[in-house]
């Protein structure tokens, strides 16, 4: 009897004009679509609009933005995060989005998909892979990161390189689902205490 299907939402972080943040969730969305194991969701951050401004009582009623998007992160197995690296870090969109939730990351995997200039937005993986545990969320090694993007795909928002980017998605998509469903799996079970 297979296994249920993996519901995978992938985040685009970035909210800036002009940005590549589609392109590459585009092509990770239709990577792991190939996957009859998994179901994808692409949430967009520059559309869902939440507010920038956090409640100083954390028990506050949510605003109606943040409130749309809770079930989509809690439908969610797992995440993949495409995220550019702005001045060494993560933008700023991003951190908002995962500081307005708590119970709709724990006990899930994350993966990372990155873009940037020389470092292929590496350090701002590096600085997500310290946020997300605090979370009670786990982060999978390996990740897919495009230096240089903007060479790296061509006018179709294809990788140049098709095979060295699958295999890259092929392995990072491995680890989250096995990460995704052992977490689902082990909720089932019995409640994270976190």
């Amino acid at each position: 009897m297979p296994e249920p299907t993996l519901r995978v939402s992938v985040i685009i972080g970035s909210v800036r004009n002009g940005r590549f943040g589609p392109t590459a969730a585009r092509w990770i969305a239709d990577e792991a679509a190939k996957r009859e194991d998994l179901a994808v969701d692409v949430i967009d951050l520059a559309t869902a609009w939440l507010p920038e401004v956090l409640p100083a009582d954390e028990h506050a009623e949510r605003p109606a933005a943040v409130q749309d998007l809770a079930p989509w992160l809690s439908r969610a197995d797992a995440f993949i995060i495409v995220t550019p690296e702005y001045n060494h870090s993560f933008p700023a969109s991003l951190k908002n989005a995962i500081d307005w939730y708590v119970d709709e990351w724990k006990a899930k995997p994350v993966a990372f998909v990155s873009y940037g200039g020389i470092a292929g937005g590496l350090r701002a993986v590096a600085h997500l892979r310290d946020v997300f545990p605090g979370l009670h969320s786990v982060t999978v090694r390996d990740s897919v990161a495009f230096p240089e993007y903007r060479t790296r795909f061509d006018d179709e928002g294809r990788p140049v390189n098709a095979t060295e980017c699958e295999t890259a998605a092929k392995t990072m998509l491995d680890q989250l689902t096995w990460w995704g469903r052992t977490l689902r799996d082990a909720r089932a079970v019995r409640p994270y205490p976190g």
